[in-house]
């Protein structure tokens, strides 16, 4: 995989440079609220203007349906990428049509572009290899040179990830290339005790890690809404806590494996319940109460670990060496039940391992909890390709960027 070192060796001068970044960020209404992601291809798009590139600057942002809709436009990241860099930024309306033609070619060296969200164009996520191969295309006529620096996509086999690498010279930027580095070393000569955190709302949507790291790992930390799936297996009371009941069977299987492999399972001993779901908007007092983690009353439901639970999952990470960690304990966003992702957070600050936070909402709770991001050994902007990096699937995205 060549790195932009090489291409900034090799020269950009006068060519344009497609930067397929990650600025798929959080809005309320245009307020980005964690810019995060933005920062991160930082490095990149800054290496490549002060070398004389004419950067364009690509993502997606949110899900929309394959035509423009304002509520995802990437107006409000362009302007907050052009604030970073202490420079304008050119903003095309569109992604391949003549907006985005007039802006790239009235780039000069050292100028930086965003086109819109692609995908705003069906063509991008189209299964169909031919239209995503047209729209490649397209993209293609915009650039002399590709560099992949969007981590939190690489597990997409879209036309700007997957098939525009194909159509010109291409590089891997410093995010991709840090990002692949730190995740080689949670599989790749692991140092141990290796302890990964999981949380998170749904059980399915780790199983697969979880099935690799039954292998792999000595310890797992269970929390967030998917470990109620966990203790029921186990055959406790959850009251009206979020289940997966599909789910338990193979979530069973996996607390055998545990035993038998020698991996330390942990799950709460005690958790914070609730009535209800907390208003998160109005953020008014959730009514939080502690009970054991066997006996959840009826009509109660788990939002967070409870205090025993955050002293138990902080003594298991002291002594690791290395700690993964991906999912919030409970749901941080509500002062009365974010006691739990914090104490993870601190155990992971508090300790002397290698640190990783594995994208999505545990990079958010990091942030909007106030915590220092430098202090982690790492976090990740991509919490999907994480996880099925760490379960050992070819990511389109990276295969793309091999020669």
């Amino acid at each position: 995989m060549k790195t932009i070192d090489e291409l900034l060796t090799e020269g950009v001068a006068g060519k344009r440079v497609f930067v397929r970044a990650d600025l798929n960020v959080p809005l309320d209404g245009t307020r980005i609220t964690d810019d995060g992601r933005i920062r991160a291809v930082l490095p990149t798009v800054k290496a490549l203007a002060d070398a004389g590139g004419r950067v364009v600057v690509a993502s997606h942002l949110g899900r929309p349906k394959g035509t423009p809709d304002p509520a995802f436009s990437l107006a409000p990241a362009a302007a907050r990428l052009g604030e970073l860099l202490g420079s304008d930024v050119a903003f095309a309306t569109d992604t391949v049509g003549e907006s985005a033609r007039t802006t790239v070619a009235g780039l000069a060296d050292g100028q930086v572009a965003v086109v819109e969200n692609l995908r705003f164009n069906a063509g991008e996520t189209s299964k169909d290899d031919a239209e995503r191969g047209a729209f490649a295309d397209e993209l293609a006529a915009l650039a002399d040179v590709y560099v992949g620096d969007g981590f939190g996509a690489v597990h997409r086999g879209h036309a700007s990830v997957f098939d525009l690498p194909a159509r010109l010279p291409h590089y891997a930027g410093y995010l991709i290339a840090t990002e692949v580095g730190v995740l080689r070393k949670l599989t790749d000569d692991v140092k141990r005790p290796y302890a990964v955190v999981l949380g998170g709302a749904k059980v399915s949507d780790k199983l697969a890690v979880i099935d690799q790291l039954l292998g792999k790992a000595d310890r797992l930390l269970i929390g967030g809404g998917m470990v109620f799936t966990f203790l029921k297996a186990k055959g406790h009371e959850i009251g009206s806590s979020l289940v997966q009941e599909d789910q338990l069977p193979v979530v069973l299987e996996y607390i055998e494996r545990a035993e038998k492999n020698g991996v330390e399972l942990v799950l709460p001993v005690d958790v914070v319940v609730a009535p209800e779901f907390p208003d998160l908007k109005t953020k008014a007092p959730g009514r939080p109460s502690t009970v054991a983690a066997d006996a959840m009353p009826a009509g109660q439901m788990g939002l967070d670990i409870g205090p025993e639970s955050r002293k138990l999952y902080a003594s298991k990470i002291a002594d690791a060496a290395t700690v993964f960690w991906n999912g919030p304990m409970g749901v941080f966003e509500h002062p009365d039940f974010a006691e739990g992702t914090k104490a993870v957070a601190q155990a992971l600050l508090d300790s002397q391992a290698f640190t990783v936070v594995g994208g999505g909402d545990s990079a958010a709770a990091v942030r909007i909890l106030g915590f220092d991001e430098n202090a982690f050994g790492h976090i990740s902007t991509g919490g999907g390709a994480s996880l099925e990096y760490l379960e050992g699937k070819t990511l389109p995205g990276l295969a793309a960027l091999e020669d």
